[in-house]
C-alpha cells in the first residue's frame, strides 16, 4: 500500500510502531519494520550503549527502514541525537521539545524527522522547522498524553500542514486505520496494540493486564504536574489520583512515580505504572507483530471497499492546496 508516508519513509505499509518507553527494544521494532511498517526503538532515558547496542540487534533482525524516539527533554538528547546520526538510523521521531537545535545534523545525515504533534499550531512549527511529516497522537494514547482527541485532532493537523500527517491515539485495527484516513492521515502510529505480539518483551502479566482490559479500565494521572499519563486503573495509578488531590503529598507521589514503569515492564502490574491507551478494550489476542499489521491494512482496505489508496491520494492532493 503506497502512501506519502511510505514513499518518504522507504516502508511498504503505513503503520508506524508507537514509541513506547522501556518496551520498544530491538525485537519489537525489528518485528514490526520486517513486517513492512516501521518499528521504533524508544531512547527516551536509555544509556546511549543500550540504543547503541539495540540498533545494532535490530539492523541483525532487519535490512529495512529502521527509527528510534528522542525524548528532547532528556539531559542526554544532544547525545543522542549524535548517536543516532552515527548508527545511521533512517527515521527518527521525537517528543517532549522541539527538534530544531538537531534538525541540520539529522538532515544531514539523510535522516528522517518525525515529531509527534498534539496540536495545529505545534504541527505548523514542526513543517517551518523542516519536519517530513508529523505524527497527530490524540489523548486516547497510552502514556504521556495532549488534551484533544484524536477525532478532532488529525483533521485540525491535516488542515495545518501540507506535510504527511500519521494519525495516532486510539487505532488498534483496521477500522481505526480507516478512520484516520478519513480524517486526512496518510498513516498511522500503533503502541497499545503491539503490548500483546509474541515479539514484544514486557512480562506477560503486562500482556494479560492489556487482554483483560475493557473500553472504562484506562485513567490519566500527573495533570496536575503538567505531565498527564495515561495508564491502567490499578492500586498504583489509585493511590496516585489520591495524593495528587492532596497539596501535602508532593514528596510521596514523587516517590511512586520514579520506577513506576520499570517495575510494570518487570510483572508489577499492581504496584507499576502499566502504560496503554483507551483502545486497550479492543485487543482481545497476541499473535506477531506481522499479524497485527498485515491484519490492520487488509481489513482496512476490505472495509473501505477498495478505496483506502484513493483516499490517500485524496489527502496527499488535498495537502498540496493548504
Amino acid at each position: 500500500m503506497r502512501t506519502r508516508v511510505t514513499d518518504i519513509l522507504g516502508i511498504e505499509k503505513p503503520v508506524v510502531q508507537g514509541a513506547m518507553a522501556r518496551i520498544a527494544d530491538a525485537s519489537l521494532a525489528a518485528a514490526v519494520s520486517e513486517a513492512g511498517g516501521l518499528g521504533i526503538i524508544a531512547c527516551g532515558g536509555a544509556p546511549l550503549e543500550w540504543v547503541a547496542q539495540q540498533v545494532g540487534l535490530a539492523r541483525e533482525k532487519t535490512s529495512k527502514p529502521l527509527g528510534a524516539n528522542v525524548m528532547l527533554m532528556d539531559p542526554n538528547a544532544a547525545e543522542l541525537a549524535r548517536l543516532l546520526c552515527d548508527l545511521r538510523i533512517d527515521v527518527v521521531t521525537t517528543g517532549a521539545g522541539s527538534p530544531s537545535a538537531f534538525m541540520g545534523m539529522w538532515k544531514e545525515a539523510g535522516i528522517k524527522v518525525v515529531p509527534v504533534v498534539a496540536s495545529a499550531a505545534l504541527a505548523r512549527r514542526m513543517e517551518r522547522l523542516g519536519a517530513d511529516a508529523v505524527v497527530a497522537e490524540g489523548t486516547e494514547a497510552g502514556g504521556h498524553v495532549g488534551e484533544l482527541t484524536t477525532m478532532a485532532l488529525i483533521p485540525s493537523v491535516v488542515r495545518a500542514v501540507s506535510i504527511p500527517v500519521i494519525g495516532a491515539g486510539g487505532i488498534a485495527d483496521g477500522r481505526g486505520m480507516l478512520a484516520a484516513f478519513a480524517l486526512g492521515a496518510e498513516g498511522v502510529q500503533v503502541g497499545t496494540r503491539f503490548l500483546t505480539v509474541s515479539e514484544c518483551s514486557v512480562d506477560d502479566a503486562y500482556k494479560q493486564r492489556v487482554l483483560d482490559a475493557k473500553d472504562s479500565d484506562t485513567i490519566v494521572t500527573g495533570r496536575g504536574s503538567g505531565h498527564p499519563v495515561r495508564c491502567l486503573k490499578n492500586r498504583f495509578s489509585r493511590r496516585v489520583r489520591q495524593l495528587e488531590l492532596d497539596a501535602s503529598c508532593a514528596d510521596e507521589l514523587e516517590g511512586l512515580y520514579v520506577g513506576s514503569l520499570k517495575r510494570a515492564v518487570e510483572g508489577d502490574v499492581d504496584g507499576g505504572s502499566v502504560m496503554a491507551g483507551q483502545v486497550a478494550g479492543l485487543v482481545s489476542e497476541c499473535g506477531s507483530a506481522a499479524e497485527v499489521v498485515d491484519r490492520m491494512v487488509d481489513e482496512a482496505r476490505r472495509l473501505g471497499g477498495g478505496h483506502l489508496e484513493a483516499l490517500a491520494a485524496l489527502n496527499a492532493e488535498r495537502a498540496q492546496l493548504t
